[in-house]
């Protein structure tokens, strides 16, 4: 039976060979990435990658990484390459290959097609005398003096070396790109990140009849009507023009029982002046900042001529993905 000072010796050895791995290959970074990056940003096509095992694994997490940050790519098997995928690639593609020993016979088979077609090819290798990094035209060494497996066969610290050099390449395109927030959610629409960076208080607000409002000079009573009516725990005062004069919510309405007052009063007396307001153009993300920062839980968000057009709560935001 495994023991636990075993297993957390275990985890401690292996992330610290694998962290001093990476240093290693700092120096090695050069001309040579510098290539690279200059190929695939120059890259009329799409950037293919290739490879097998557990190297194409990590090739297809590197493709996945570069077509979600503006850089159009996929992967291609290199066994299937070899039976008619081949054809997936075009003379204004970019090939990127990604193996350990830079041996693999599935590639030996596919890099004279790629070099007579003129096909550029990056490889990404641990071996620098192999077929695979002798035959490409940019190679971008992975090699680790050895894995972190105790055995030195699992492939462990030269995978985690590829991956490392793949987001490398990723983020010096994303920065030669100037890709933005917003061109990274255009990529995500369906995940948190994606909803966190595209959903804008336009899209969460109540609006219309949905609106909680009533003008100055009607009483509490007609305004907690409203606010039980529209269910959001707040409700916009309005001035006569149509202007937001206050607002009165679930907290004020507690202050209120406080002070004993008549719910004939005018909602004038105890509404919030000057209260905290959003744009609709605003990210919903940073209304959400803006409301735990304040310790409120609703917003009214107004047009330039400080008119409400519409409000939303905390409740909104969950269902929209947000919190």
């Amino acid at each position: 039976m495994m023991q636990p000072a075993q297993c957390l010796a275990a985890a401690s050895r292996v992330l610290r060979e694998e962290a001093e791995a990476l240093l290693d290959l700092i120096p090695a970074v050069g001309d040579n990435f510098v290539k690279a990056c200059s190929l695939i940003y120059n890259c009329k096509g799409k950037v293919i990658l290739t490879g097998v095992g557990k190297s194409g694994h990590i090739a297809t997490k590197i493709a996945s990484s570069f077509a979600s940050t503006g850089t159009q790519s996929f992967f291609v098997q290199a066994a299937e390459a070899a039976h008619g995928d081949l054809g997936m690639i075009g003379t204004d593609d970019v090939v990127i290959a990604v193996s350990n020993s830079g041996e693999s016979n599935e590639l030996k088979v596919i890099i004279p097609i790629l070099k007579r077609r003129s096909i550029p090819l990056i490889a990404i290798c641990g071996n620098p005398n192999s077929s695979l990094a002798t035959s490409a035209d940019v190679f971008l060494s992975a090699h680790v003096k050895r894995e972190a497996c105790p055995l030195n066969l699992a492939p462990t610290s030269s995978t985690t070396a590829e991956l490392a050099l793949g987001d490398a390449l990723m983020v010096a395109l994303i920065e030669a790109r100037g890709f933005t927030r917003d061109d990274f959610a255009k990529s995500h629409p369906g995940g948190a990140l994606g909803r966190r960076l595209l959903v804008r208080c336009q899209d969460v607000m109540h609006q219309g009849e949905a609106l909680p409002a009533v003008k100055l000079g009607e009483t509490i009573e007609q305004t907690l009507i409203e606010m039980t009516e529209k269910g959001l725990g707040m409700v916009a005062v309005l001035n006569d023009d149509g202007t937001l004069a206050g607002i009165y919510t679930d907290g004020d309405l507690r202050r209120t029982l406080r002070r004993e007052l008549s719910i004939k009063e005018p909602i004038d007396k105890v509404m919030t002046v000057n209260c905290v307001t959003a744009r609709p153009e605003m990210l919903a993300a940073e209304a959400l900042a803006v409301m735990q920062k304040k310790k409120i839980s609703g917003l009214i968000v107004i047009g330039e001529d400080n008119r409400p057009l519409g409000a939303f709560n905390m409740h909104d935001l969950l269902r929209a993905g947000i919190i």
